[in-house]
């Protein structure tokens, strides 16, 4: 019989999570135009980075906003548009900003602005929001300090109450290093109420419920490995599941105040046990995910439930085919699109570059006599319904589609880019706009779908990768599905491992499609682990070959494109 865990037992040394001292932080400040993340700009960062009570180092710049400064807010801060004139661009700052906080907790006076201004400045120069750990000094005083021995949670208040070494005047380095000396006080006072880790510490802040804190024992037994997590409820019914490179560290943060989704939350509170499938390595983990999301749907995740949704773009079988949208494709289809509405935009710009009639009407291959549309007027479409075109003059548009899709030959996409330049000399900037974006959308989906059907149709192929410790990450991929995952440790022979791997994999059936059967989001998650760079070939059943005149040769101008909308949406 199992016993279940006394969350009243004291924590071993190995569970109690990283130590404060232990801990490096970076606590940091803005000045910048206004109090809006989304309206207004940075004008200075400050740093401080601090580890077991110590600064290691300091950051600090003035940014050019590219805007004037109020002349309310240069009363406040002293900074002053010629102050600036000079500085480096939020562009050269951000980058290096986030190297220098790279790892660390983030520490901020009203964490919610410094924080926000950073991320909106990371979504609008293109980098990803590193997820760091986040503690407020103001949340964290509030929690420690009475109203009576702290009415106020200013700054400088806190910065006066605790003696602070120094005194903030509203200019970010300053203001920093006076956080630094109210982060210490407070630490202190939380010390001596046995907060001594990290996630002690984020546990404290007032927001996590009684609830979350006593499922913490829920995580006390996972192991620390790469792997699957799945929360179960009160009938054994699965209510999320998720990945991790560490099952337990991951799971033990959803019962501490980093996780601040109210719907994960109540989650926490009817979940009764975790359960864990442990992994090879994190890509084997994200395709066991979304293979146990697509069997369980889980009521609390809210992507990846239906694989098998997705919309394609195929021809119809008739004598004069016409594009549409489906569910399930067959050979020669594109996609495939989340949505509806993306699968339409490609359609669209699809029959705009190979002729392809947009209509529904089916037609005879013979004897057709249906009134033309407007389309036919003004030489947008052959008319084969009104018999002016018969089924071996409209073949040519038909076999572009094909071609075109299979990677076999690019001109359609140049007739659309024609259409573009026509357009914008005709002063029509509006349609321009609207014709470039399915453009833009077309030629995603063919990169995409041509990698991705050049992966499928590889019966097998062994692949490796260092795991950074001297050893080696193995996967046997068939018909681009997981059939097989293991690690060869550092002084382990690796090719042993690997003839058992392929000896042991699972037996995949090819399917009908592009995709040879398998499902798109598992193909893509093969594919980007096979191109990261350290990859290598062990074993290939035949070559793995992408089509020559892929659409892949079309990045450059979808850079340019994607760059001329950035910018018109900047401007507006």
């Amino acid at each position: 019989m199992s016993t279940a865990p006394d969350p009243r037992r004291q924590l071993a040394f190995d569970e109690l999570g990283t130590p404060l001292r232990d801990t490096t932080f970076v606590v940091f400040d803005l000045e910048t135009t206004g109090g809006s993340a989304a309206a207004d700009a940075i004008t200075e960062f400050g740093a401080v980075k601090i580890r077991g009570g110590e600064v290691v180092a300091e950051f600090a710049t003035l940014v050019d906003p590219g805007r004037g400064i109020p002349p309310e807010v240069v009363a406040i801060t002293g900074i002053t548009d010629s102050m600036v004139y000079a500085a480096p661009p939020l562009a050269a700052v951000l980058p290096a900003f986030l190297e220098f906080a790279a790892g660390s907790v983030l520490v901020a006076h009203n964490a919610g602005f410094d924080v926000g201004f950073v991320r909106t400045a990371c979504a609008t120069l293109g980098y990803p929001w590193p997820k760091p750990a986040v503690v407020c000094t103001v949340r964290l005083a509030r929690r420690v300090l009475s109203r009576e021995e702290a009415p106020s949670c200013r700054l400088s208040a806190l910065a006066t109450l605790f003696r602070a070494s120094t005194m903030p005047i509203h200019r970010a380095l300053a203001d920093a290093r006076a956080t630094v000396d109210v982060l210490h006080a407070l630490l202190e006072r939380v010390g001596s109420l046995g907060v001594h880790s990290l996630e002690e510490l984020l546990d404290y802040i007032p927001e996590v419920t009684a609830a979350q804190r006593r499922k913490r024992t829920l995580a006390e037994d996972l192991p620390n490995e790469p792997g699957v997590y799945l929360f179960r409820g009160p009938g054994e019914e699965v209510l999320y599941v998720g990945t991790a490179s560490d099952l337990r560290r991951r799971v033990r943060q959803y019962f501490t105040a980093g996780e601040t989704r109210r719907r994960l939350r109540e989650m926490v509170s009817l979940a009764v046990r975790v359960d864990t499938v442990t992994c090879a390595h994190p890509m084997e983990a994200e395709v066991r995910e979304l293979r146990l999301l697509a069997a369980h749907k889980p009521a609390y995740n809210r992507r990846s439930k239906n694989p098998r949704h997705g919309w394609w773009v195929t021809l119809t079988d008739e004598p004069f085919p016409r594009l549409s949208l489906v569910r399930r494709p067959r050979e020669g289809a594109l996609g495939p699109f989340r949505s509806r509405g993306r699968a339409e935009e490609a359609m669209f710009a699809l029959q705009e570059a190979t002729g392809v009639r947009p209509c529904t009407v089916r037609i005879p291959a013979q004897a057709a006599a249906a009134r033309p549309c407007a389309l036919a007027e003004i030489d947008r479409c052959g008319a084969p319904c009104a018999g002016r075109q018969t089924a071996a003059e409209y073949a040519p548009a038909v076999r572009a589609v094909g071609s075109l899709v299979a990677g076999h030959q690019v001109d359609p996409l140049r007739r659309l880019e024609r259409r573009l330049a026509d357009l914008s000399a005709a002063r029509r900037f509006e349609q321009a706009r609207s014709d470039r974006d399915r453009m833009c959308t077309l030629i995603r989906a063919l990169d995409r779908g041509q990698r991705l059907a050049a992966l499928a149709v590889v019966a097998e192929l062994v692949a490796a990768r260092p795991d950074g410790a001297g050893g080696w990450e193995f996967a046997v991929v068939r018909h681009g599905k997981l059939a097989s995952a293991g690690v060869a440790r550092r002084g382990v022979p690796p090719m042993p491992v690997v003839e058992s791997l392929i000896a042991s994999a699972e037996t995949v059936i090819r399917g009908e499609g592009p995709l040879r059967g398998s499902p798109a989001e598992e193909v893509g998650v093969v594919l980007r682990w096979l191109d990261r760079p350290g990859t290598r070939m062990v074993r290939c059943s035949q070559p793995w070959a992408e089509p020559a005149r892929s659409a892949a040769s079309w990045r450059t101008w979808l850079d340019r494109a994607d760059h001329a909308r950035t910018a018109l949406i900047t401007r507006d």
